[in-house]
């Protein structure tokens, strides 16, 4: 089984996220999503298996939200994945992906479900 986390390891839930798969005994692939953010096939693949739409995984308080314009109901799924991939701050925290299933580490149990 290859588990991988989007990981920032100066977030606190991310942090829970990792130590909790650690104690489950997973081992997974750490993706320092800030310095490697994933390919808009790869997030929109992500969202898909969370079923969620960009906006739900977006952090609507960072500032390049705002200054980007993405809260402007015109723009479609792909604009919006390729500003998450552009400005990888935007990308909410822990994803944890595992085959085809994905899970947003909030709270950090709930990744749990697609071990």
């Amino acid at each position: 089984m290859t588990v991988r986390i989007y990981h920032n390891p100066r977030c606190s839930k991310s942090r829970q996220t990792l130590a909790l798969l650690q104690q489950k005994g997973v081992v997974p692939e750490i993706v320092e999503y800030l310095k490697t953010p994933p390919s808009a096939a790869d997030l929109d693949a992500m969202l898909a298996a969370m079923g969620l739409e960009p906006r739900a995984a977006m952090r609507r308080k960072e500032a390049p939200y705002k200054d980007l314009g993405l809260d402007d109901p015109a723009l479609d799924r792909a604009a919006l994945i390729k500003a998450m991939v552009d400005n990888p701050i935007l990308i909410e925290r822990p994803i944890v992906v595992n085959g085809t299933k994905a899970a947003m580490g909030r709270p950090p149990e709930a990744v749990l479900e697609i071990l």
